[in-house]
């Protein structure tokens, strides 16, 4: 009998935290997997979009913690393609966002194996988004950037010494465990009373966040227990959070109660 299995590939962001926040395009295909591979972030509730008799394979990926190592994945990625014939690699957030996605795409396209990619929301943009703190904003900043706090051999990478000689919002993923590393880096560019802030899970049922400088930030993680996942925030963007911009607050107040005057 002859075999009628298509071999296909997907890799699928699935956004920071909350499942709303996956694409229509990441959910049809979801919807249309044979077998998902999917990571540690990824919130479960987005596996119940899949096709009960669909395979569910956990494939781990937090730090120190990894069920498969990355080549393990990749073969089982293609294995599973050929066997079943969708497989949707599902990531948590932007899977070409320190999410090795481009990796596992050569990886798939030497096998002549049809790949595609759908784009997911990167915590690094939604998560301060989610506590109402822009990237970017007119007079205050006019550019951000994103990096990881760690190198392939977890060293702390020479990009932080850069960017805390900038005036950028800088992002910082995966940067929990050398957050006093980073911050003494900062408080030697000058950068002591830059406020800072600390999310975890962003946008989960169960995020926290802790609000600080540089200075003080760590101090605060501590008291508020924060661990990882988390994402760190450091600029003057951080101001215009709703705790910190009481001014503002009280601007917009006054500018209310001049227009119920009317």
């Amino acid at each position: 009998m002859k075999n009628t299995i298509q071999p296909k590939i997907t890799l699928v962001g699935a956004g920071p935290g909350d499942p709303e926040l996956i694409t229509i395009k990441g959910l049809k295909a979801l919807q249309s997997a044979d077998v998902i591979l999917y990571d540690a972030l990824v919130n479960p509730l987005l596996l119940e979009e899949a096709p009960e008799n669909a395979l569910r394979i956990y494939v781990g990926k937090r730090m120190n913690n990894h069920r498969y190592s990355q080549e393990e994945i990749n073969l089982l990625m293609v294995q599973s393609a050929y066997s079943h014939g969708h497989v949707v690699r599902l990531k948590g957030g932007d899977s070409f966002v320190f999410g090795r996605g481009h990796e596992e795409l050569s990886f798939a396209s030497a096998f002549d194996i049809e790949v595609s990619v759908v784009p997911g929301i990167s915590s690094c943009i939604a998560v301060p988004e989610l506590q109402q703190v822009p990237l970017t904003r007119r007079g205050v900043n006019e550019i951000f950037w994103v990096m990881t706090a760690t190198t392939s051999s977890g060293e702390l990478s020479k990009d932080v010494k850069v960017a805390a000689t900038s005036s950028a919002t800088v992002v910082i993923l995966m940067g929990m465990r050398k957050l006093v590393e980073i911050m003494k880096v900062f408080e030697l560019n000058g950068k002591t009373d830059t406020p800072v802030m600390v999310i975890q899970n962003g946008s989960r049922a169960d995020e926290n966040y802790a609000l600080g400088t540089v200075k003080t930030i760590a101090e605060k993680v501590i008291e508020k227990k924060l661990n990882t996942p988390g994402i760190i925030v450091i600029g003057e963007v951080v101001k215009l959070h709703p705790e910190l911009n009481l001014h503002h607050a009280d601007q917009n107040q006054s500018t209310n109660n001049s227009i119920n005057h009317f």
